[in-house]
Parts: C-alpha cells; sequence; structure tokens
C-alpha cells in the first residue's frame, strides 16, 4: 500500500467513526485539522483485470466514481469545519449522513481497488497462511466461504457492499452486506470487500451481475487481505 494510500485510509476511517451511525457523542464546538483526501493512485493499470472487469469499467469507476466521492468528501469536510468554527454544533451534526456516505464512498472504493490485482501480480491465488486457516475454520473451506460471500451479494436490495470482515474483539471472520457506501467501522475492521454497485459491473455485464460475481474471484488479491487480518 503506498503511504498517500494509508494515510488517506487513517484519516477517513479516523473521521468516519465520528460519522458512524452508532455514535452517540455530539460533535466537538472545536474544529478540527482538516486533511484533503486525494484519488489514490492504482497500482495496475485500468486494462490489467481483463477479462474479469474491463479497462472501461476499471478507468470510469476511478476517475468518475470514485474521484467524486473524493471531491465530495472533501467539500463535507470543508463544510463541517465552518460549521464547527461558527459555534454551529447542530449544523455540522446534520452533515454526518453526508460525511458517510462521501467518505465511506472514498474509503470503500480505496480498498476495493487495493483488494484487486492482475493475474501476473497474484490476482486469483486462494489466500494463505493465517487468513487460510481462519476461513477454514468459520467456513469449513474457501469455497464454502466464496459461496456464501457471493450470497451476500446477490442479496444487497439495491446499491451496497458486501464485505469479509474480523471482530476486533474475538477476531472471528464474518461475511455482512452494507448498504450504499456505508463504511465498515466500529466493531469490525474489513478485510474484503466487492462493490455490488451498478457502475461496478453495468458497463460490461448489464444485467448479468450474477456472472460479474463469479469471474471478479479470478483478479481478487488475497495478499492484502491477509495483510489487513490482525
Amino acid at each position: 500500500m503506498s503511504t498517500s494510500m494509508l494515510r488517506n485510509n487513517i484519516a477517513l476511517r479516523a473521521a468516519l467513526r465520528t460519522a458512524a451511525p452508532q455514535a452517540t457523542k455530539a460533535f466537538s464546538t472545536t474544529a478540527p485539522t482538516r486533511a484533503l483526501a486525494t484519488l489514490p493512485d492504482l497500482p495496475y493499470d485500468y486494462g490489467a483485470l481483463e477479462p474479469a472487469i474491463s479497462g472501461r469499467i476499471m478507468e470510469l469507476h476511478h476517475t468518475k466514481h470514485h474521484q467524486t466521492y473524493v471531491t465530495n468528501y472533501n467539500t463535507v469536510q470543508s463544510q463541517i469545519t465552518d460549521a464547527l468554527s461558527a459555534g454551529d454544533t447542530a449544523a455540522a451534526i446534520a452533515l454526518q449522513p453526508a460525511l458517510t456516505f462521501h467518505g465511506g464512498g472514498n474509503l470503500n472504493h480505496t480498498l476495493f481497488f487495493e483488494n484487486l490485482a492482475p493475474k501476473n501480480q497474484g490476482g486469483g491465488q486462494p489466500p494463505s497462511g493465517p487468513l487460510a486457516k481462519s476461513i477454514e475454520t468459520h467456513y469449513g473451506s474457501f469455497e464454502k466461504m466464496k459461496t456464501q460471500f457471493v450470497a451476500a451479494l446477490a442479496g444487497i436490495q439495491g446499491s451496497g457492499w458486501a464485505w469479509l470482515v474480523q471482530d476486533n474483539e474475538t477476531g472471528a471472520l464474518g461475511i455482512r452486506q452494507y448498504a450504499n457506501q456505508d463504511p465498515v467501522v466500529g466493531k469490525f475492521s474489513p478485510l474484503l470487500g466487492i462493490d455490488a454497485w451498478e457502475h461496478a459491473y453495468y458497463l460490461q455485464y448489464e444485467n448479468r451481475k450474477a456472472e460479474y460475481f463469479k469471474e471478479i474471484w479470478g483478479v481478487i488479491n488475497w495478499k492484502v487481505a491477509e495483510a489487513r487480518m490482525k
């Protein structure tokens, strides 16, 4: 992971913990120091994941969709800073949903693109080490885990994500659905996420999202998931 990606991830996760729906603390009336997010570079070319994901989809997904979340996240941060500087705590709190959506969109896509790799860079190779053992313990086998993961993706109503997560207290693995751009924060840490929004697949697979859910496993970078495991 590049230094810029790591810095963005740390800043985003810190901000989104404050914005998480379960948060109960009010915003401080002291304006925080604001770090602007930037669009991380991809460690592979847009066409490197073909035929699983077309180069055109990757280019649009990265330069248009992800960039929009970055831009809007920075805008919301600025609005919250201004509200806190003016002592308007209510206005800052009212911006929480926007921070969660746009900040979550930035964080989710950053993690998602890191989770992908062309085959000549290890894409599609199964997990190893402690993660592989934990998957076998919790799901019986890697293939059974994939089956449950795909079922979670297929069961998403509307737009959202499916994530392989780790419980921060117990270390247990789980597969969870997240609506829209809700990020993995709080009790769980993200290991692997797959984008089930239509913009992630429709240009290539049209309404055949089940095919997309099948083909993407051929470019999953499990080394990144292993590195995220605690």
